[in-house]
């Protein structure tokens, strides 16, 4: 016990996780081992908090850096030009959604009486992790109230997008999917030798790129990597089912764990907080996928996947299972965090500074 003192705690996790997704997977609920386990996990670390739940971030990355390689599977040069072509739509679209989540922030800070440096970075779009160290890197930012709404969020998304996307207003385009992923999914006997190389070059490149600080390393890296290798004429075999099911359990586990709301002050406003500005926030993406319909005739999963405001490891999970266009999905999500991470930081910096300043002063 004091030689692996977090083990009673991992193992709360882990079985929380795997009966939470057994028992998904049995009521033929959408996404079992991604829901199950964040629903199963968040009630478990209640239940058991004796034994302090934890969960390792390197047993997390092992499952978004497979869901990264999944994601490379579908990138050929063929769909990135075809993406290219959908640049003006990626831009208006993104630029949209966070000018939206900065009225949104300014709004509830005047409803709510949090300051405005909380909320607006608690209402961008992005990655958790580097939501919470760009959280930590301002001065007079509530870490717990970010993190809670940004995870709160996420949580409230994985579970009503795949609700969306499998109720009677998309019946046409799942009905018959008995099996998710029958079209992407491999074999144990095919997948060796083909899959060495990218067992070993993915995991590095994720690696090096944590450590350069490189956005979103562990998902992004492992899918570049798969998307240059397919290129230069190696074959990346598909990953068996139960593979990807083992991925969505880690990432699942993971999330559901996150979510502290005895850390709150005033948790019922917090909540509701949450609950509303999550909703308000799918409403908005439902009136963006209905403009990116319009445009590029796409089908409302794909659409609805691709301006969903979750993450890019979760809606690329999703898109997997309800056979929608993974490589479309893939990229708009890709284009958003991408100047999430390298557009926005700045931008916000300079928009709290700028705050900060005006309140001094005024």
């Amino acid at each position: 016990m004091t030689k692996y003192p977090q083990l009673p705690g991992q193992a709360v996790v882990l079985g929380s996780g795997l009966i939470g997704g057994l028992l998904f997977y049995l009521l033929h609920l959408p996404v079992p081992w991604l829901l199950g386990p964040m629903i199963a996990v968040f009630i478990g670390a209640r239940l058991f908090r004796r034994f302090r739940p934890s969960w390792p971030s390197s047993v997390k990355n092992i499952g978004i850096m497979i869901v990264g390689y999944s994601i490379g599977l579908s990138l050929t040069i063929s769909t990135l030009s075809l993406i290219g072509k959908q640049l003006p739509s990626m831009i208006t679209l993104t630029v949209l959604l966070l000018l939206f989540c900065g009225g949104l922030a300014y709004v509830l800070s005047r409803w709510t009486g949090i300051p405005f440096q909380t909320m607006l970075i608690a209402s961008i779009p992005g990655g958790l992790s580097q939501i919470v160290v760009l959280a930590e890197e301002q001065e007079g930012i509530d870490i717990t109230i970010v993190t809670f709404l940004q995870v709160s969020r996420l949580m409230m998304i994985v579970i009503v997008v795949p609700l969306l996307v499998f109720s009677p207003l998309f019946a046409t385009e799942v009905s018959g999917l008995t099996e998710p992923l029958t079209r992407s999914v491999g074999s144990w006997n095919q997948l060796f030798p083909s899959i060495l190389p990218f067992l070993v070059l993915c995991p590095v490149a994720a690696i090096v790129g944590k450590r350069i600080n490189f956005p979103t390393a562990y998902l992004l890296l492992p899918m570049i990597v798969t998307f240059v290798l397919q290129l230069v004429g190696l074959h990346a075999p598909a990953l068996p089912l139960s593979v990807l099911d083992v991925a969505q359990l880690l990432i699942g586990s993971s999330v559901g764990l996150m979510l502290n709301p005895e850390q709150l002050q005033h948790k019922l406003r917090i909540v509701l907080l949450a609950l509303g500005s999550s909703l308000v926030l799918m409403l908005f993406a439902c009136g963006t996928t209905l403009i990116l319909m319009k445009w590029h005739d796409l089908s409302a999963a794909t659409a609805l996947l691709s301006m969903a405001p979750g993450g890019m490891d979760q809606m690329g999970i999703i898109a997997h299972e309800v056979n929608a266009d993974v490589a479309t999905v893939s990229c708009y999500q890709l284009f958003r965090t991408l100047l999430i991470f390298l557009v926005v930081p700045p931008l916000v910096r300079a928009v709290l500074g700028r705050w900060q300043q005006k309140t001094e002063h005024g």
